[in-house]
């Protein structure tokens, strides 16, 4: 099989284009358009936009071991009002029915709250991917009341029900920080039934292997953070580590690349593929340059030439357009799949 040699380009990772050529290293591995084919799949065509989701920018107040975006306190890269007001634009015009605000910590954008007041004054559905500890963080204490009285879902991150596992992964104190914000949210109605406030906990996982089942992963969940801590919600996604920026470095580092991609092209169920979330999600990065999903905007792998490239541009051949694909689509398309909305075969 083909060896990669880690070069690091840059701070503290490899460029998009390195990792791309990492991703494209071959050797034994079946190319994903080859998978597709062989499932009467190609070419992947979207079927329409249903959720637009938009990183406000790389500003975070954790560096995750995990984290696909390279996101952390020392990132300056935040998406301005202007660039907001196209995205909202494109909501009303094309009736998207759901805003999907993703980051870095997307809370930390200074004009955060003005994109969640204008999508929900447009009647838009709003997801706040959070990684729970900013709700907690100084500055940020009414957080929790704001997307509560705003009826924003919150799809936030828990890697583990054990302080020892999400610490490792997240950073020392992250497991308590996080407890004291899902306390607070269940205080506001957040994951208690009727409130109609959504309260979504996602588990990826801490190694080197896929994600257990998500109905019986959601079921110890329940039962130990109620048991040890009292809280409740509503659901839990489980989301493959794919395998780009600080993972796919870690990899490499760890001499065990080949090891995850064998795992996860082993594992390429058609049924997964058919539905991943690309087909449904357009994505947009900080600058309001469009992707098909968040990862290939973390890979730079634009929309399909021809298409256009930025929201500004947006116009109805988006909406079946071809996918872009490469090897790392294999982690959306392994198991029971992996999307930003959970298992997909279930």
């Amino acid at each position: 099989m083909a060896s990669l040699t880690l070069v690091r380009q840059g701070n503290p990772l490899a460029s998009a284009a390195e990792q791309r050529r990492r991703l494209a290293v071959l050797g034994e591995q079946m190319p994903f358009e080859q998978a597709l084919a062989a499932s009467g799949l190609a070419p992947l065509c979207a079927t329409g936009v249903a959720v637009l989701q938009v990183n406000v920018g790389k500003l975070c107040n954790q560096t995750c071991h995990h984290c696909h975006v390279d996101a952390g306190p020392e990132r300056r890269e935040v998406m301005t009002r202007a660039t907001m007001q196209l995205c909202l634009e494109v909501l009303a015009r094309e009736q998207i029915g759901t805003l999907d605000i993703t980051g870095g910590a997307p809370e930390m954008n200074p004009e955060f709250r003005w994109l969640v007041r204008e999508a929900r004054r447009l009647g838009v559905h709003v997801l706040d991917r959070c990684n729970l500890t900013i709700l907690v963080a100084p500055g940020f204490e009414d957080l929790p009341e704001f997307l509560a009285e705003q009826r924003v879902e919150i799809i936030a991150s828990l890697p583990c029900y054990l302080p020892s596992n999400t610490d490792r992964q997240r950073g020392e104190g992250v497991f308590d920080r996080s407890i004291r914000a899902l306390r607070r949210l269940n205080q506001l109605g957040y994951g208690q039934p009727e409130s109609g406030l959504g309260l979504t906990l996602v588990y990826n996982p801490v190694g080197y292997g896929l994600p257990p089942a998500q109905p019986t992963l959601e079921a110890a969940y329940r039962k130990e953070l109620l048991e040890r801590h009292g809280v409740v919600f509503t659901r839990l996604f489980t989301i493959t580590n794919m395998p780009i920026s600080r993972f796919l470095d870690d990899l490499i580092q760890q001499g065990r690349y080949e090891e995850y991609m064998q795992k996860l092209i082993q594992a390429y169920n058609p049924l997964a593929a058919a539905g991943v979330m690309c087909r449904t999600t357009l994505s947009v990065d900080w600058q309001g340059r469009l992707y098909d999903c968040d990862f290939n905007q973390m890979l730079e792998l634009g929309l399909e030439p021809g298409l256009p490239q930025h929201i500004a541009e947006y116009d109805s051949r988006i909406q079946r357009r071809r996918i872009v694909t490469g090897q790392h689509c294999y982690g959306c398309t392994a198991g029971s799949g992996s999307s930003c909305q959970g298992v997909i075969v279930r």
